[in-house]
């Protein structure tokens, strides 16, 4: 398998998309016993991207350093570096500047979010959340874990019981899900394990579930045009 060509892909921050990466090929990286599925990537490698990632048995990856940091999820398997072990269900943010070499001794798997933290994260952040707390939700039937949260953005696992629905809402600053289990719904569609999508700015859906589900959530990281800030200025304080 060859390392394929690396363009940009979904990288207007202000256009919705939609991936069901159970439908993506597997491309190769620079290492060898490593594979990719690639989401969303603003170009080329050191450029913000977001992709699955594979580990084979025993693959090693030489040490490298994060200017923008790195936000990943293990999903099967074990991801170690020289910090340590991180089983299956374990959040890690590493912040910018952070380096490291990772390896996977049985191999593993990975949702990864590379080049996209602001300089304001400085610490690394690890939570195993199949031991973590469950909080209510805003609604009965759901059920949140933080996992991060700075500077507007935030980070958590949402876990819907079966036939919950929320309440039509927008999102300032936009969303991101990662559907891990289950199937989530929106008026828009229905997104089985596996899809990806991402809201822009003041996007608005009303999601719902009818088998249950678990989803990676972003919040409050996608860019805001600046019309959008000239036209509430105008409303709230009009010529």
């Amino acid at each position: 398998m060859s390392e394929a060509p690396l363009f940009p892909m979904h990288a207007d921050l202000f256009q919705r998309a939609v991936v069901n990466t159970n439908a993506l090929p597997w491309v190769a990286s620079p290492e060898p016993t490593v594979q990719r599925k690639l989401i969303e990537r603003a170009g080329g490698d050191g450029t913000r991207a977001t992709s699955l990632v594979r580990f084979a048995a025993g693959a090693r990856f030489p040490t490298h350093i994060h200017q923008n940091g790195e936000e990943f999820f293990v999903l099967e398997g074990t991801f170690c570096d020289e910090r340590g072990c991180y089983p299956a269900g374990s959040y890690v943010l590493n912040p910018p500047g952070s380096r490291h070499a990772p390896s996977a001794p049985e191999g593993c798997l990975i949702f990864v979010k590379l080049h996209h933290l602001p300089s304001m994260v400085t610490q690394q952040i690890v939570i195993d959340t199949t031991t973590a707390t469950w909080l209510p939700g805003l609604v009965d039937g759901l059920e949140v874990m933080p996992l991060s949260d700075f500077g507007g953005e935030h980070t958590a696992l949402v876990r819907w019981q079966p036939n919950t629905c929320f309440k039509p809402h927008h999102h300032f600053g936009g969303e991101e899900i990662f559907v891990l289990e289950g199937e989530f719904c929106d008026e828009t569609g229905n997104y089985p394990a596996g899809s990806w999508l991402r809201s822009p700015h003041w996007s608005n859906h009303t999601p719902f579930t009818r088998i249950g589900c678990t989803i990676l959530v972003k919040t409050g990281h996608l860019p805001i045009p600046d019309a959008w800030f000239h036209t509430t200025k105008s409303l709230v304080n009009p010529a």
